[in-house]
Order: C-alpha cells, then structure tokens, then sequence
C-alpha cells in the first residue's frame, strides 16, 4: 500500500504531466529509503504556477517571488546539523499521520528543466523527493545538513532512475 497523496490542482498543465501519480511514486520511494513503511503516512501536494506560489513564498517566507517548491511540515523533526531527523510514527489505517503540505509550480520547473535539459518529470519527481525530505525534517541551511538531505536525495531518486541532480 503507497501513501496516500492528496493532490490539489490549481493548474491545468499539472494533469498533464500526472503530478499526482509522479508525487505517489516520489513519496513511496523516500519512505522506501529512509526505512519507513509505506502505509499509514499522508501528505497533501498542491500543483499551481508562478503567481500563486509567488504569494505563498511572500507570505511564508517574505520573498515574494515564484520559486521551484515549498513545503510546510506538520511536525518539526530536525534533530541538528548533519544529524538525521526523528522518524515519524505512522498513524494507524484509520487515521495516517500526515506528513504536511507541499506546493508545486509548473512555471518554475518547466524553466529549470529546460535550462537543465532534463526532462520535466524527471525534474518534477526530484523536486517532489526534495519537498518531502524537508517534511521528514531534512534541509539545507547549512552544509552539513545540506550534505546529508543531497546524499538521501541521490540515493532515492537512482531508485526511480531519475539521475543525480547534483
């Protein structure tokens, strides 16, 4: 059984491209690789574009320009530079334990795939991987955590055959 993966989409062109079934995939593969089992977790993934992921950076972050992903996790579980985070419990059948919330915009990453020559779904399921490591409580604020989030990243996208970002 695979997470279950609310999907919300503001945009059009995320049908598309299938972000639902590509963040189904990217997020049963970061619980594969971190250990974690495939059920009883939930996480909410909002595709949209430039403007509205805009505001929520603005709102968020106080940088009110579009960026690739944001993410907002339900439960901080950073333990401290290059230290891996807490695992999470998974909720029971009735009940999963939701991971947070993700968001998406299709503006950003079809120009960074494009720039990058690496196809969008590919960049996509990256930035899908990425968004839900930072929901476990990985991130890269400084180098030590950035090595350790870059170093799970790889591993877990060679496990969908998407390349090293890197």
């Amino acid at each position: 059984m695979e997470p279950l993966v609310d999907c919300v989409i503001e945009d059009a062109r995320w049908e598309a491209l299938g972000l639902e079934p590509l963040s189904v995939r990217a997020a049963s593969a970061v619980l594969a690789g971190l250990g974690l089992p495939q059920q009883g977790f939930s996480l909410c993934v909002m595709g949209c574009d430039d403007a509205r992921i805009a505001v929520l950076n603005a709102e968020f972050r106080g940088k009110p320009v579009p960026t690739n992903v944001l993410s907002w996790p339900s439960e901080d579980l950073a333990e401290g530079a290059g230290i891996e985070p807490a695992r999470p419990l998974a909720g029971e059948a009735a009940e999963p334990w939701s991971l947070g919330d993700i968001a998406i915009s299709y503006d950003t990453c079809a120009r960074e795939a494009g720039a990058a020559g690496k196809p969008l779904a590919d960049h996509v399921t990256h930035l899908v991987v990425h968004g839900v490591l930072h929901l476990l409580g990985y991130d890269h604020i400084d180098d030590a955590d950035a090595a350790l989030m870059e170093k799970h990243e790889v591993a877990i996208l060679a496990t969908l055959g998407v390349d090293d970002p890197y």
